[in-house]
């Protein structure tokens, strides 16, 4: 076997061979990443995968791309951005409109329809992992958008359907308000209610797949090697995020309009137009974008290290049979679409899988030894976790504001002057937060923040996901003392019993500081999580790790839906008249009481991303890894048997 010599990553001083196998256990917690082996034994890495950072761009045609001048950059951006602004429409202009359509026309329970939405949103979000995996795997971000975004579509159609034709919707006459409120009126047969959720399912399947790709792919879009890059990258981020709040304001008003006006068939179907429209510009841009093969199943690549850590985990570390931790040579990994992973320290337990010993042979089985980088790949998985997790706590915040600030609303005087808003149009005004926000980012915060931070882009991706989750503590602080006046504005003014009717001189627009603040939250929180965590994924596994934030905001959904259960389980009693916090009778409930709670839950949560984040170390690139080497004047022989 032939090896190699190359600079050592962090290494703390020079190491002869021979006495590897009698280091003292603190020596060779610091001196494993001197026994980095190349070897030529692993033949699929010649001729594939990826030079350093996964920057090699191919056309549709899995060609590489001669002239990078043509292609990719903002005009192609601008084409993804679309599709995105569409399929965002579509989801907001669902989970707004669902619940009051399947309360309105389907004549379920309301408790019964949020919490049936909000498994839908907090499946289609939790499922993007499957997208990201497909993606990854196997299709490529391009294919596996242009199918689910097809799905999306086909779903949209399927709703249209369900809100237009009689046939599938319950008897609608001598269906009053009071009716509704009793439960009087003819509920939906079983398999009305099973078509709605099936073609609901649809395009909660098709948006699972979409989302974790769209700001891939977008940012693949970029060349890895400009000097610019990161500032181009961050502004994606930031354009990207934005076209997600125009297509929320699009669905919060002008779908919200045409529902009133035309009714929910002609409200679902500019959904569906919308989406073909964006359909259609996504294709038609196709010669234009940047393509980034699909590296294999990262969930085989991630099976295979466990295998082999587990295999060898009775093995020392200064074993005798120790030939080095395995690597394959040159520039390029094992593994298509990823440049080589430098070696850390992190989870050395999992090191073992890369532990080249006498007994492997010339040709290993990959589940037996796999490469340094790939180890590396599945300890930046586990690194990232905690980052997504902790905004768990901020996707749970925006749930609840769906229909609890909704509830809130029906109770106040939405007028606007001698315009009346509709009550559905409320959670509009995060959006239009969200849009000012973005628009003054770049002349206002980072000028502002960079003489604080020192940092070019004003804050760092973590500090702006903190800064987000700080921001969401005052959001539902503000909430719970909101909610506490109205309540007992109610009470005191006669309004105690007759929740759904409006209090003229009690103003809606006093939740616009909610709303404004989970706006400011929401866009530092979100974009800079995305932001993070494409940059921080492995090359190969980048439609995996955004899919991250899409789970996060999956699990804060059905988090929300399993507390709502509790808080009403144990705060009421039907059996002794005492209404939970949570009642459908705003002003009998507590839900000021609701909003501290979450408050002190905010607290906690943020305490726990400071602790997070302060251990997290960002990424070093090869490149990094060497110039750190040379700096200290390191230059070792890897092999510690004395190979050459």
């Amino acid at each position: 076997m032939e090896s190699r010599e190359i600079k050592s990553p962090v290494p703390e001083s020079p190491v002869t061979p021979a006495g590897v196998a009698n280091f003292d256990g603190s020596s060779r917690r610091k001196k494993l990443g001197i026994y980095f082996l190349e070897s030529d034994d692993r033949r699929t890495a010649l001729g594939g995968g990826y030079v350093a950072g996964g920057t090699t761009p191919v056309n549709i045609h899995g060609k590489p791309i001669t002239n990078l001048s043509k292609t990719g950059g903002w005009i192609a951006a601008f084409f993804i951005f679309g599709n995105e602004m569409a399929e965002r429409m579509a989801y907001f202009g669902l989970s707004v409109n669902m619940v009051a359509f399947m309360f309105y026309i389907m004549h379920q329970p309301f408790a019964d329809s949020a919490n049936a939405v909000n498994i839908f949103l907090g499946i289609s979000q939790a499922s993007s992992v499957l997208g990201g995996f497909l993606a990854d795997a196997y299709l490529g971000r391009y294919w596996t958008i242009a199918i689910f975004t097809t799905i999306y579509l086909a779903g949209l159609t399927g709703i249209t359907l369900c809100a237009s034709m009689s046939v599938f919707l319950p008897n609608q006459e001598h269906c009053d308000q009071l009716s509704l409120l009793l439960g009087n009126c003819e509920q939906a047969k079983p398999w009305q209610m099973l078509y709605l959720n099936a073609v609901l399912y649809i395009t909660g399947f098709g948006a699972a797949g979409i989302r974790p790709c769209v700001s891939s792919f977008g940012a693949d879009q970029f060349d890895e090697r400009s000097k610019d890059y990161k500032s181009h990258l961050d502004r994606f981020f930031n354009f990207f995020y934005l076209s997600v709040t125009i297509g929320a304001i699009i669905a919060f008003t002008a779908v919200v309009y045409i529902q009133m006006q035309r009714g929910w068939g002609a409200a679902f179907g500019s959904l569906a137009i919308a989406m073909g429209v964006s359909n259609l510009l996504f294709f038609i841009g196709t010669p234009l974008y940047r393509h980034r093969l699909p590296g294999g199943s990262p969930l085989t690549r991630v099976a295979q290290v466990l295998v082999g850590a587990f295999r060898k985990r009775k093995k020392p570390f200064s074993s005798s049979e120790l030939v080095g931790l395995y690597e394959v040579p040159g520039k390029r990994s094992s593994i298509k679409g990823s440049g080589k992973i430098p070696h850390t320290d992190d989870f050395r337990c999992l090191d073992k899988a890369a532990l080249r010993l006498k007994e492997d042979g010339d040709d290993p089985s990959p589940w037996v030894l796999c490469t340094v980088t790939q180890v590396e790949e599945v300890k930046i998985l586990l690194k990232l976790l905690p980052i997504p997790a902790c905004t768990i706590m901020l996707n749970i915040v925006l749930t609840e504001y769906l229909t609890l600030s909704v509830q809130q609303a029906y109770t106040l005087n939405t007028h606007m002057g001698q315009l009346k808003l509709p009550v559905t149009c409320m959670p509009v005004f995060p959006g239009i937060s969200i849009f000012l926000l973005l628009s003054l980012y770049y002349t206002i915060f980072v000028p502002l923040s960079r003489r604080i931070t020192g940092h070019p882009n004003g804050a760092s991706q973590l500090q702006r996901v903190g800064i987000g989750l700080a921001v969401s503590i005052l959001s539902v602080g503000w909430a719970a003392l909101f909610e506490k006046y109205r309540r007992g504005y109610a009470i005191d003014h006669g309004y105690e019993s007759i929740f759904l009717t409006p209090m003229p001189d009690l103003s809606a627009y006093w939740l616009l500081i909610q709303y404004c603040l989970i706006g400011i939250a929401e866009v530092f929180c979100i974009v800079g999580l995305l932001e993070f965590l494409y940059q921080e994924s492995p090359d190969a596994m980048r439609s995996v790790g955004s899919a991250y934030a899409a789970v996060a905001g999956g699990l804060g959904c059905f988090a929300a839906t399993i507390m709502n259960s509790i808080i009403k389980s144990v705060t009421g009693d039907s059996s002794k008249g005492k209404p939970s916090w949570l009642s459908q009778n705003i002003n009998t409930g507590r839900f000021d009481y609701f909003y501290w709670f979450l408050t002190g839950l905010s607290v906690i949560n943020f305490c726990v991303f400071i602790y997070v984040a302060r251990r997290y170390k960002y990424r070093s690139t090869p490149e990094q890894v060497v110039e750190k080497g040379e700096q200290k004047g390191l230059n070792m022989v890897v092999n510690p048997l004395g190979g050459t």
